[in-house]
């Protein structure tokens, strides 16, 4: 089984929805690809990905719609 991506946007909010699902005893990986410490002078802010195992979408699926409608 492989990993699906569940969210991208801010990181305030990515940070709300990881919490909600940990809650629910599942675990959640966070990709920040924010690159402004190796080239300082760019001031972008990228998209943090949050990504769950295949197997546990089902489970996720209440609280990220949840969540969504909550903001």
């Amino acid at each position: 089984m492989g990993l699906i991506k569940i969210f991208s946007g801010e990181e305030i909010l990515a940070v709300g929805l990881k919490e909600r699902l940990e809650e629910a005893n599942l675990n959640v990986v966070i990709r920040d690809n924010n690159q402004a410490n190796v080239l300082p002078s760019i001031q972008t802010a990228k998209a943090v990905e949050l990504f769950i195992q295949e197997v546990d979408f089902g489970k996720a699926s209440p609280i990220i719609e949840a969540f969504r409608l909550s903001i």
